[in-house]
């Protein structure tokens, strides 16, 4: 009798788990799912997206430059070259000239975009301006003529006594 009552209770515990079981996939499954608000991007993701697409326009636009100016591996090292020299870091910009001539990019272009960067004179430091960005301009157009300078405001009339 002991051994049935044992039986009978496993069968009637197995039978309510899978009752369980069965119930509450069929709860899961008829339950509205739960929806989760459109998730915000932290600031850095958001300047990491924007970094990422600024950086592919740039390539693109540089892709249109003849000859082999607009490679990628041409505008990223003949920039760093520019900024290299800007930063009067002669010796790995030569380093870094091996590579640049090794991939067969144009050394005429990278005078030119140094020439550029060179003819626009120092970076003010309270404008929002970076070098990266101006040798980026010097590199897709060498020949733009250096930006106006800053207009200063004109100084006040003397006060009259």
């Amino acid at each position: 009798m002991l051994c049935s009552v044992r039986t009978l209770a496993a069968a009637l515990l197995g039978g309510f788990i899978l009752t369980a079981a069965a119930s509450g996939g069929a709860l899961a499954q008829s339950a509205a799912p739960e929806q989760k608000p459109a998730e915000q991007k932290s600031p850095e993701e958001q300047a990491k997206e924007e970094a990422l697409r600024r950086s592919v326009e740039e390539y693109a636009e540089a892709a249109k430059l003849p000859g082999n100016a607009g490679l990628p591996e041409c505008v990223w090292s003949g920039r760093r070259i520019a900024m290299l020299l800007w930063r009067d870091d002669i010796d790995t910009a030569r380093r870094h000239m091996e590579l640049y001539e090794r991939f067969g990019c144009p050394t005429e272009h990278l005078k030119i975009a140094f020439r550029c960067l060179v003819r626009q004179g120092n970076i003010d430091s309270k404008a929002q301006e970076r070098l990266s960005e101006r040798a980026h301009a010097c590199w897709v157009n060498p020949d733009a003529p250096p930006p106006a300078p800053a207009a200063t405001a004109p100084a006040a009339p003397p006060a009259q006594q």
